[in-house]
């Protein structure tokens, strides 16, 4: 009997190997040619995974964020015996370790608001500890581990959440476009805007999936694509530029895409060529959804204006993917790595809490209060 092939929805995103003191990622910057393991146990590793692209997707780099600071505060070494008289003279040896790899693995990447979430969130946990007397600091590292165990598992209840809102709105047999790769590969399963495509194959909706190629990484055809084909589903990959001309000619009925941060008003950010696409649906009267968790949404920020943009390196639309430079040496190259869709071009942003629309600033408050209520009833109920 011939042995099977390993698919790459046989991998997990992000694995955290706790006796090696590493991470174990997807290199996605290898994808689809090979799927290569690697593990991470530095913060310069972390950082360069992060950046580099090795592990992308805002829920992806949050986990991964939040795996990271815990190894790296594990692997602390505190100046005196671990016992409680000693207690508040290795913790701030601790924090103060903490702070400064925080700071560096946020800089990483400045859009995806996962990634600033995630750390905050275990900085809370590690301040919640600060001025006790009756703990260790093995105390204080395990309940870090327990926390980004948290955020990862959490991650996936999340998606499939969204998945089910998201199906809500589709028929069998539905066409379906995407840009980027908002799948199991961003996620840790999955992913959010492919969430409902992965729920509606599993109950034979029988869909027909667009994927962007997503200049100039071309995240939608090595990677959206490349998970989708191997879960079985009937995908197709077209140029970014041909998506208007599939919507006119009514072969998609909706647009799906996630995103890397959400502001109060809706505004969203999402990889470069997204406000093209919701420009074109506007047009052509396609539904146009983000798929957000509600950890991407920056309810601190007013408008879209506000959300800072990464720009990278030129090479990456002037070489990248050519075997010779395709623009001459003498001209200058833009690359944004996302830009700003509008609020008034989005159909509904879907969270795990519920489906906002118009008025987003309204509509994602209530969400917020509705999350805020569920998470109070569940501590009351422990």
């Amino acid at each position: 009997m011939l042995k099977k092939e390993p698919s790459i929805l046989d991998y997990d995103t992000v694995t955290l190997l706790d006796e090696e003191d590493a991470l174990l990622i997807i290199d996605q910057t290898k994808l689809p040619g090979k799927i290569v393991l690697k593990k991470l146990k530095t913060a310069d590793e972390m950082w360069n995974a992060i950046y580099l692209l090795e592990v992308r997707g805002a829920p992806a780099i949050g986990v991964t964020a939040a795996l990271g600071i815990y190894l790296l505060t594990k692997q602390v070494k505190t100046p005196r015996t671990d016992t409680t008289e000693n207690y508040q003279v290795n913790f701030a040896s601790l924090e103060t370790e903490f702070e400064k790899q925080k700071k560096y693995l946020d800089s990483s990447r400045p859009t995806a608001v996962n990634l600033s979430w995630a750390l905050r969130r275990m900085d809370k946990v590690l301040l919640s500890m600060k001025d006790r007397n009756d703990l260790l600091i093995t105390d204080v590292k395990d309940r870090l581990r327990q926390e980004a165990e948290s955020i990862r598992s959490e991650d996936i209840e999340v998606c499939r959440k969204i998945g089910e809102y998201g199906l809500g709105l589709l028929k069998k047999g539905d066409g379906l476009l995407t840009h980027c790769n908002a799948g199991k590969l961003a996620t840790i399963e999955y992913g959010t805007a492919t969430a409902p495509m992965y729920l509606g194959h599993e109950r034979g909706y029988g869909f027909h999936i667009y994927c962007d190629e997503t200049r100039p990484l071309l995240q939608g055809a090595r990677l959206t694509a490349f998970e989708l084909a191997s879960a079985g589903m009937d995908v197709t990959v077209e140029c970014d530029n041909m998506s208007a001309s599939l919507m006119r000619t009514g072969r998609v009925q909706a647009v799906f895409v996630g995103c890397d941060r959400v502001a109060s008003n809706g505004d969203t950010a999402n990889k470069i060529g997204t406000s093209l696409l919701a420009l074109a649906a506007k047009r052509y009267n396609v539904p146009f959804y983000v798929c957000a968790p509600t950890s991407t949404i920056d309810m601190s920020l007013k408008s879209g204006a506000e959300i800072p943009i990464e720009q990278r390196k030129p090479e990456e639309v002037t070489e990248m993917w050519y075997k010779e430079r395709m623009a001459p040496e003498n001209v200058k190259a833009y690359n944004p790595a996302f830009d700003v869709t509008d609020n008034d071009l989005i159909t509904g942003i879907i969270t795990e809490y519920g489906i906002a629309k118009e008025s987003f600033s309204e509509s994602l408050r209530k969400i917020f209060e509705l999350k805020k209520k569920k998470q109070d009833s569940h501590v009351n109920n422990k």
